[in-house]
């Protein structure tokens, strides 16, 4: 039987949890007639699609293999960097924006890139932008079975 390696594109079905056990994220839905993703998770190991130690966990599997891995912060999304985070006068922000605590917005820097923040903090006089990861600075755990190796 034919182990995952690097450049296969492999389908998984996986359920990610935080330390205390929460479901952050899965690709199998169990509550009837939800939205949640159909099938499993199709990814090519080595392109940087999936964080590391995800796609470690994958290489050498076969097929039906299941397993349950913890992976570090290092592994995972990185440590929290709080430079990332910045607090911004409210006047800088365009009004029909709906500023809710959680709201994700796009910022576009000086050279046209843009990059996803959240709203963690809204005062009268200024809005905190969170750039890092929601997961960045924990420790993942994922049960992970792999389904296919295309």
């Amino acid at each position: 039987m034919a182990q995952a390696k690097q450049g296969d594109t492999v389908k998984v079905h996986y359920t990610g949890k935080l330390e205390d056990g929460t479901v952050f994220d899965s690709s199998e839905c169990s509550d009837e007639g939800c939205d949640c993703p159909s099938g499993p998770f199709e990814f090519t190991i080595g392109q940087g699609q999936v964080i590391p130690g995800f796609e470690q966990a994958i290489i050498g599997m076969n097929p039906g293999d299941q397993k349950t891995i913890h992976i570090p912060v290092d592994q995972a999304y990185g440590e929290r960097i709080e430079d990332m985070v910045a607090v911004v006068d409210r006047k800088d922000i365009p009004q029909e924006l709906a500023l809710e605590l959680g709201n994700q917005l796009e910022v576009t820097q000086e050279d046209g890139s843009c990059f996803p923040v959240v709203i963690t903090d809204i005062t009268d006089s200024s809005v905190t932008l969170d750039a890092n990861h929601p997961l960045a600075g924990r420790d993942l755990t994922f049960e992970l079975k792999l389904m296919e190796i295309k």
